[in-house]
């Protein structure tokens, strides 16, 4: 009987761990537009180093934190940028079809002469 139980648990954990994940990301606007994003990277880079310091101070490390690297790129200018490339690329997919098209026609007609 435990047996069956563990996987269920196991399963179980999981999903509550992702739907947290999820629930976190919704709330603190990480899924939300590029504006909502980048309000959300500023609050994480602004709360992060006093969180490690504070727990670095509880478990009695001493150790210095490394500063967090600088993003040299926008997070608003890039937040789509792969979907932009998608749409980009599928409405040039028709085109560029036809030209392969014809490339392989005139290839083989190469061929065969």
């Amino acid at each position: 009987m435990a047996a069956r139980i563990l996987p269920l648990l196991k399963l179980a954990t999981k999903v509550t761990i992702a739907g947290g994940a999820v629930y976190v990301a919704c709330d603190s606007g990480l899924l939300g537009t590029s504006e909502q994003g980048s309000e959300a990277l500023e609050k994480a880079r602004a709360a992060i180093p006093p969180a490690i310091e504070e727990w670095m101070k509880y478990f009695g490390l001493e150790a210095q934190v490394p500063a967090i690297p600088k993003i040299e790129i926008s997070p608003v200018e890039a937040w789509n940028s792969g979907v932009r490339w998608t749409i980009s690329s599928l409405s040039e997919a028709p085109t560029k079809a036809s030209e392969y098209a014809s490339q392989g026609v005139q290839y083989a007609k190469d061929l065969i002469k």
